[in-house]
């Protein structure tokens, strides 16, 4: 199959359009249309992890850490990420990553923590807003179902747990064609009216191409009249972080023993204990000190991140137990996330996780 069969159905669960503005997630070495068999996933993209997948024939890595992150002004073999490239490239190897989009999304980083831990009524922490709008249009009243299905078909109208979520209004739409026309209803020349109806629904702004189009597609008109509404509302499906609670309640010593051994962990950097029971638990993969106020005000008894540095930990005031796993250990299960979605999509196509450890920090223990 082509590369772009495979970025598509990933992009389709993490679009890029929900990355952070100083990320480099998508396709970065190789070209879409390339032919590709085997597929290699890691966490980092290293000097072990191409010769890895190199030596193993894949055509393809697929990454949750992109290797150019900055930018590359010479291709000479200085560094690492250079290094890494100019062999991708000799070797017909490409090179993809999804990155902070993944971390945005159900059923990406956070969520495969949250099952990690056990947790459960899981959802966003800190949903993002304006990445949701509002279509308004007008059917004619027989086609009206066939556009509206064409339209929710497209993805949009989910609200929370919800699909096929719309609203209609009956009125009454007038227009005149030129004599260049050739109207579904009416004469050119003369003008017209036609019980018709107002739909309303939302959807998510990366869909927008797909959601217009449908319309476009089903709609009988040879003009359709359409608005669309940029919304401040939370988009509950997307954002940084997760919240889920445990089962049963347990000591924040034992949350963290049980943590520590599902993350396989050298060791947890944490604030002071509350003596407390552990009940809601705040988590985000790689580092999260940017949401330690979000998990405090949801009402989280501990969060779970990594890269907090010393300061950080005084932001617990006593309101949260803060815990820094570390960033490879939050989130070196990532490669299962992908190797879930791409084996259940196409089961036929190989994939396989690479051998290597790439966190570049050791303990001294």
């Amino acid at each position: 199959m082509q590369i772009a069969e495979i970025t598509r159905y990933l992009e389709s669960i993490a679009p890029l359009a929900y990355q952070e503005s100083y990320d480099n997630a998508g396709l970065l070495v190789g070209k879409p249309n390339d032919e590709v068999e085997k597929a290699l996933i890691c966490l980092d993209v290293t000097e072990a992890v191409v010769d890895e997948a190199i030596g193993g024939g894949f055509q393809l890595i697929i990454a949750h850490h992109p290797l150019i992150f900055g930018g590359l002004k010479k291709l000479n073999g200085k560094n690492e990420v250079e290094r890494c490239v100019m062999k991708a490239i000799k070797n017909d190897l490409a090179i993809y990553a999804a990155h902070t989009n993944l971390d945005s999304v159900h059923g990406g980083v956070n969520s495969k923590i949250c099952q990690k831990l056990q947790l459960k009524n899981c959802q966003i922490l800190a949903p993002v807003k304006g990445q949701l709008k509002k279509l308004v249009t007008f059917i004619p009243l027989e086609q009206a179902d066939q556009v509206k299905q064409a339209i929710f078909k497209a993805g949009a109208g989910h609200i929370g747990n919800y699909d096929s979520c719309g609203y209609s209004v009956p009125g009454t739409g007038s227009f005149r064609g030129n004599q260049s026309t050739t109207p579904f209803v009416g004469e050119p020349g003369k003008l017209h009216q036609e019980p018709e109806v107002r739909f309303e629904t939302i959807f998510p702004a990366a869909l927008q191409g797909a959601v217009i189009s449908a319309l476009l597609q089903a709609h009988p008109y040879e003009e359709v009249a359409y608005d669309i509404y940029s919304l401040d509302n939370a988009f509950e499906q997307v954002g940084a972080g997760m919240l889920g609670e445990l089962e049963t309640p347990i000591s924040e010593l034992e949350f963290l023993q049980f943590t520590k051994k599902q993350f396989q962990c050298e060791l947890v950097r944490h604030s002071p204990l509350r003596g407390r029971k552990v009940k809601k638990v705040a988590v985000c993969g790689g580092a999260g000190s940017f949401l330690t106020r979000q998990a405090i005000g949801s009402g989280a008894d501990i969060f779970i991140t990594g890269d907090m540095k010393y300061h950080q930990f005084f932001e617990a005031e006593g309101k949260i137990v803060i815990a820094d796993i570390g960033h490879f250990e939050s989130e070196q299960f990532t490669k299962e996330v992908f190797y879930e979605l791409l084996t259940k999509k196409f089961p036929k196509f190989a994939v396989r996780l690479s051998a290597v450890n790439t966190n570049p920090i050791n303990y001294l223990i």
